[in-house]
């Protein structure tokens, strides 16, 4: 009897094994953490296990049409996934936009930021930290909204320019640079701001930060993947979304 039990139990955990999978997901780097979240609930429920890498859109946009194995790519921007799918390199059908981003001039000194971006037309910084716009959609964003407020020129000289925005928010807060544009989520939780003071930036000031995630070709089979991207429209998803200050679509 005692055998015949074991032998159930080794026979459900091997069907377990072979049902689980990994999930190789690339994340722009605004939403590491909020993925890392929903990553964390997803392995619970599912029993999956998701594999993140966090990058620049533009620079995942590279790897992925050079053959990387990403399966899902959750970007910053909607435009690059409509390019992965219209150039075949992802499955028609799987995109949308899980989160709309916010862009936000942030300052770990909580008397510099005022609300209008203002302290861009002083001399009370030395460095601003800036997303590579070529690959960053929020440093795109970024170069608009100083575009709009016409300051563009005069702090050119003074731009401190990271790879990503991950790397952005990383030159603020070491002190490499007073202040920069960063993505909301990265200063933001739960309704408030973490630290320092900030200028959430008018969404008019730039192009909408439409964020969209497809399931890439070489997760078509995959239906470990094609949850993972089922699962960022739950509810639990969406209230972790929500927690980091995106808005939902």
């Amino acid at each position: 009897m005692k055998l015949t039990k074991l032998m159930g139990m080794a026979a459900l955990l091997l069907a377990a094994s072979v049902q689980a999978a990994e999930v190789k997901v690339a994340v722009a780097a605004n939403f590491a953490q909020p993925m890392k979240d929903i990553a964390t609930e997803f392995e619970k429920e599912s029993g999956h296990k998701v594999n993140l890498t966090q990058g620049a859109t533009g620079k995942f946009y590279a790897q992925i049409t050079n053959g990387a194995p990403f399966e899902v790519f959750a970007s910053a921007d909607d435009d690059t996934p409509a390019k992965l799918v219209k150039e075949g390199k992802a499955v028609a059908g799987t995109q949308f936009t899980y989160a709309i981003g916010r862009l936000v001039l942030w300052s770990p000194d909580p008397a510099l930021v005022d609300q209008g971006g203002g302290v861009l037309k002083t001399d009370k910084f030395k460095f601003l930290s800036i997303a590579n716009a070529k690959v960053a959609p929020y440093g795109r964003a970024a170069v608009q909204t100083m575009q709009k407020l016409g300051v563009l020129t005069a702090i050119e000289p003074r731009a401190v320019q990271g790879e990503s925005i991950t790397q952005t928010h990383q030159f603020v807060t070491s002190g490499n640079a007073q202040l920069g544009f960063v993505a909301l989520s990265q200063v933001w939780e739960n309704g408030k701001l973490k630290s320092g003071s900030a200028w959430i930036v008018p969404e008019e000031m730039h192009e909408q930060l439409r964020q969209d995630v497809v399931l890439l070709n070489p997760g078509k089979d995959s239906k470990a993947a094609a949850a993972l991207v089922d699962y960022l429209k739950s509810d639990k998803a969406k209230k972790i979304i929500e927690r980091y200050g995106y808005k939902l679509p």
